[in-house]
């Protein structure tokens, strides 16, 4: 959601965060009422380096504080038990492998952002992990805090058994799994390379002892987001309805997938529908 006189702007939902934070808490609710069962906390771009890339000083804290206080007033109105969870984003770009820096620079930038969140969490996401070292560093600062750790890849679009950064899923989903992840899922990318990443996993690993999940964007293509650009960049799917959505999480349900839900472009509606579909 985004107000029509906003303008789009490169640190994406964190933006919205500063103009008009209520408007987020808004948006917990609509997924809360489609039938969300967990929240994640809206801190994607509220890091210090996406946060001094655009200008903005020490404000990682402040955001911080809000998006968590935005995600319990959300659950704590709900009138059912909702989970949250915490975000750790890549440390430069979503997509970019090659911007990924080292392990140990990686790890050091993740530390403070569990420190702030994990007090209030109930679990970690590391999401959009666009290689193994940035997927592994990420999930060493969440398991290393205590909180049980969900480490989620986003896979090449024309290739789906394969991350952004080429190297195999199934060997990703392994590192991490060895790195102590308690669920492993893929995100942020087409569904259709999403299942295909999905089917690689279940056949080379039949008796993986982890949760799988998945949740997938709705962009036609994300070639064109880089560090300065915007999603005003980037065009929707015109077949990304609920009905054609639900249709794709249940394939991945079908496959022994135990954790559904969306990335960009996935509204509360398209929730509603496979909450419908899962009979909940």
């Amino acid at each position: 959601h985004r107000s029509a006189a906003a303008a789009a702007s490169p640190l994406w939902s964190a933006q919205v965060m500063m103009d008009e934070p209520a408007l987020v808490r808004d948006v917990h609710r609509e997924f809360i009422e489609a039938g969300a069962e967990i929240l994640t906390l809206n801190t994607y771009a509220a890091t210090p380096r996406r946060l001094e890339r655009n200008g903005f000083g020490d404000i990682t804290a402040k955001l911080h504080d809000q998006a968590i206080r935005l995600a319990q007033e959300a659950r704590d109105a709900a009138g059912r038990a909702v989970r949250l969870a915490g975000c750790l984003s890549p440390v430069v770009a979503s997509y970019r492998a090659e911007k990924v820096p080292s392990y140990a620079e990686a790890l050091a930038e993740f530390r403070p952002l569990v420190a702030l969140q994990a007090p209030h969490v109930a679990l970690m996401i590391a999401e959009t992990m666009t290689s193994i070292g940035e997927g592994l560093a990420a999930t060493a600062a969440i398991t290393e805090a205590g909180l049980p750790c969900w480490t989620a890849f986003t896979v090449d679009d024309g290739d789906g058994r394969r991350l952004r950064s080429g190297e195999p899923v199934v060997a990703a989903f392994a590192a991490a799994r060895a790195a102590g992840a308690s669920a492993l899922l893929l995100n942020c990318s087409r569904p259709e390379a999403i299942g295909a990443g999905l089917a690689a996993v279940f056949e080379a690993m039949p008796e993986l002892d982890r949760p799988v999940g998945a949740y997938a964007n709705g962009f036609v293509s994300v070639e064109a987001l880089d560090t300065t650009t915007t999603v005003d960049e980037l065009e929707a799917r015109r077949d990304f309805s609920p009905e054609a959505y639900a249709e794709h999480a249940m394939r991945w349900v079908g496959m022994g997938a135990r954790i559904v839900g969306g990335c960009c472009e996935v509204g509360p509606a398209h929730i509603a529908e496979i909450a419908a579909r899962l009979g909940r």
